[in-house]
């Protein structure tokens, strides 16, 4: 494949799409969930598939930046943007299996903190050989900046758990 979606372009998609189906595999909207009393600004259901939808692409957008804009440097930062993106996925399905699989919302509430952090270290990386990069990943550092209050919210609503 040559042009602008090229091979990484592809790569890229489909990581995002792997990290999203498992995530999306252990969300269980179930009887449990229904049951959690949530804060008043919680968005309804219905906006988090295409918010996700669109988090996925700019996160897939910002690996390929990555990589091109690192194919020429010296040492290549190739590597640990792999290493960062890889602990990223999993941080991001942990906080799902955690939160709706285990129905664990205090362990998910705990999980987001390095989860968070895995955001900035993509960004403090990205930022350094494609600032264009760093700044796609701002709207995902905000969602799941605000989905740590609604976590936290729904702990303090219904804990213990």
């Amino acid at each position: 494949m040559t042009g602008r979606f090229g091979r990484d372009s592809a790569v890229a998609a489909a990581a995002v799409v792997v990290v999203a189906l498992t995530g999306g595999g252990l969300t269980r909207l179930d009887a449990w969930y229904y049951g959690l009393k949530q804060p008043w600004f919680k968005p309804p259901d219905w906006v988090f598939g295409p918010a996700w939808t669109i988090l996925f692409t700019l996160i897939a957008w910002a690996a390929v930046l990555g990589w091109r804009a690192g194919r020429h440097r010296r040492p290549s930062p190739r590597r640990r943007l792999i290493t960062l993106l890889v602990l990223n996925g999993i941080l991001n399905i942990g906080w799902s299996l955690l939160y709706f699989f285990l129905q664990r919302p205090d362990w998910a509430l705990l999980e987001l903190v390095p989860f968070w952090a895995s955001i900035i270290a993509l960004m403090v990386h990205l930022r350094v050989y494609t600032p264009r990069g760093a700044w796609l990943l701002t709207p995902y550092l905000l969602w799941v900046s605000f989905a740590a209050v609604l976590n936290f919210e729904a702990v303090r609503l219904n804990g213990p758990f």
